[in-house]
């Protein structure tokens, strides 16, 4: 008895209640009855889709490429490479020639050598042998003359203008107005800042620090209240509002939306093996009554009359084709040859052919020539020959 008691019951999982075990077969079945015209409808629109697919779209697909591969994309091709380049090539050609290498003539020929000669050469000339000289003898006249002078002028200035101005008002400055300073900031320090700063010290700092710890007293006065009442309010909020929704949401809301969820996960498998069986079925029913006696006439009937029409029509009509194609590419050739020849004859009767030259006589290989061994030159069945003969020939072989 101890052992059951402390064991969860078999029909419902640990922790939930009598509510979620009474409500999960119905909710199923509910859901399943739901679910599963949803379920049946995505199978077939996928399976139509797939076939709609691999029947219409990818041989559609193909005819439209091929479509616009042949009326569009050849065409375009041509004309951009037969016609379009050319005309660009001539174009590019054309307006270099009208606008760019008179442009470049003119600068290369005309510019560069005005510039160069007219204006560059004279004016390196100019600074080398004219401005040259001159800035180095300024120069020199500066170093040696100038600034001696001038660093004696500046000398003597300053002497007087210290003389006449700066001592002076430094001696203003340092015995008179900076003591006075002094005695001025004294008198400041000691009627005008020190009396406020001993009224601020001694007077108002008390009286602050008093009239702040009054105002800290009421504030926290004031704070305990408002802590008080808030705790009363935050306490009533939680055990009146929140705690009855947290255990409606526990105890009911949590558990039907868990069921509903694995009731909907529960029905959606079942409706899938459902719809796969329902769909196996009429694949089946579709391949006994259309497939297999489709395959049958296509194997027993379609196949062997294709097979005859072949071996008995095409293949002869192909090789008679075949035959006649190359006796006509024959025809053609001959008659392309016969009309060149008597093109070549016409010409030849009306302007004349080139002479033919004479007829020589084959040397023999067993010549004498030239370099040639004592050997080679008593062979009996060598000819003579002339002296000078063509170096590619080769020598007689030894008898």
């Amino acid at each position: 008895m101890d052992h059951g008691k402390q064991q969860a019951p078999a029909h419902y999982e640990a922790g939930e209640g009598c509510l979620t075990t009474l409500i999960r077969i119905p909710v199923r079945i509910v859901v399943l009855v739901i679910v599963l015209p949803v379920h049946m409808v995505w199978d077939a629109l996928v399976v139509g889709a797939r076939a709609a697919d691999r029947i219409l779209l990818r041989p559609l697909g193909r005819a439209l490429s091929w479509l616009l591969a042949t009326l569009v994309v050849i065409p375009a091709v041509w004309l951009y490479e037969a016609v379009l380049t050319p005309l660009g090539h001539a174009l590019l050609w054309l307006a270099a020639a009208v606008f760019v290498r008179p442009w470049v003539a003119l600068w290369r020929y005309v510019l560069v050598p005005a510039v160069r000669y007219g204006l560059v050469v004279p004016v390196v000339w100019l600074y080398e042998a004219v401005l040259t000289p001159i800035g180095h003898g300024l120069r020199r006249v500066y170093r040696e003359l100038l600034a001696p002078a001038g660093q004696g002028i500046a000398a003597a200035v300053g002497w007087v203008l210290t003389a006449l101005f700066v001592r002076p008002v430094v001696g203003l400055w340092r015995y008179v107005l900076v003591p006075l300073a002094l005695a001025a900031s004294w008198l400041a320090e000691h009627l005008i800042v020190r009396p406020p700063a001993w009224a601020y010290r001694q007077l108002l700092t008390p009286l602050g620090h008093g009239i702040t710890w009054l105002l800290e007293l009421l504030a926290r006065g004031i704070a305990a209240v408002g802590s008080g009442l808030w705790a009363a309010v935050v306490w009533l909020v939680l055990t009146l509002l929140v705690a009855p929704l947290g255990r409606l949401y526990r105890r009911v809301l949590a558990p039907v939306g868990r069921e509903i969820a694995a009731a909907f996960g529960v029905a959606w498998r079942i409706a899938g093996y459902i719809s796969r069986a329902v769909g196996r079925a009429i694949a089946w029913l579709a391949w006994h009554l259309i497939g297999a006696p489709v395959t049958w006439v296509c194997r027993t009937v379609c196949t062997p009359v294709g097979h005859f029409v072949r071996d008995a029509v095409w293949a002869p009509a192909k090789r008679a084709a075949v035959e006649a194609g190359r006796a006509a590419r024959a025809a053609l050739r001959t008659a392309r040859e016969t009309v060149a020849r008597a093109r070549r004859d016409a010409w030849r009767a009306l302007v004349g052919g080139p002479r033919a030259s004479e007829p020589r006589e084959p040397g023999s290989p067993l010549a004498r020539r030239l370099g040639v061994t004592q050997q080679a030159m008593i062979v009996p069945s060598a000819a003579p020959e002339p002296e000078i003969s063509s170096l590619g020939e080769k020598n007689a072989e030894r008898g």
